[in-house]
């Protein structure tokens, strides 16, 4: 029998869920993930509603759906320790008008990620 402490029970697997657009979520979901995906209209709606529902421990967003995640679901955060909100960048960022090399773009987000570059 799980036990309630908090917003969380113990003894229950939490799930990891990504929040994007429809067009990044078949890459998300040929790599294994459970996937929601949304449009930026929808996007704080969806991601409150997760939050509030407790089934998730991460949930990792799209920046370009929503820059500032935690931010924006502060108020449902409260007094919660799960599910934890992880902002990640946006493919559409990296062939973006305003991005000139696709390639540099991600090789950067390597080299922040992982602290070096990784050369093939």
């Amino acid at each position: 029998m799980a036990e309630t402490t908090g917003t969380m029970q113990t003894g229950t697997m939490q799930k990891v869920v990504v929040l994007t657009d429809s067009e990044s979520a078949t890459g998300f979901r040929l790599a294994g993930s459970e996937v929601i995906d949304t449009t930026p209209e929808k996007a704080v709606a969806e991601l409150e509603r997760m939050v509030t529902q407790g089934n998730y421990g991460l949930i990792a967003v799209d920046q370009s759906l929503i820059p500032d995640p935690a931010k924006a679901v502060e108020r449902a955060m409260r007094g919660r320790d799960l599910p934890i909100l992880l902002p990640i960048p946006s493919l559409q960022d990296a062939f973006s008008a305003q991005t000139v090399d696709a390639k540099a773009y991600m090789g950067k987000l390597v080299r922040d990620t992982i602290g070096f570059d990784i050369k093939l």
